[in-house]
């Protein structure tokens, strides 16, 4: 993804400066960035994203799932979602749900996911 497309500037105002607001794809560019230790694909692609959800003050809510609910990462990457969409342009804070229904299946990858890992 280029540059352009994900950036995002405030503007300016005869009372100053707007906020950047936050762009749902430069959320999901910072998402694409962590890969599940175990499997060699990005969480997005994964189909470990339910929903992203932005509000007009820079808050992100994000809901993921994980692969089981033993996953030895369970932990970590949550926290990696977080801090990844807080360094996005605009973001002024981050709320990560870890949720468990609907339980995630091979069936919510991606088709360049199921490519990578020969699942077709």
């Amino acid at each position: 993804m280029s540059e352009d497309q994900t950036a995002v500037h405030g503007s300016w105002t005869p009372e100053g400066e707007t906020p950047p607001k936050v762009s749902e794809l430069a959320v999901i560019d910072a998402i694409s960035g962590i890969y599940d230790p175990e499997i060699p694909v990005n969480i997005y692609e994964l189909g470990l994203i339910y929903a992203i959800e932005i509000d007009d003050e820079g808050l992100v809510r994000v809901e993921m799932t994980l692969t089981a609910p033993g996953c030895p990462s369970a932990q970590e990457l949550p926290d990696q979602v977080h801090d990844a969409v807080l360094a996005v342009d605009g973001v002024k804070d981050v709320i990560v749900d870890t949720v468990w229904d609907p339980p995630w299946d091979p069936s919510r990858m991606s088709e360049d996911a199921r490519l990578q890992l020969n699942m077709y």
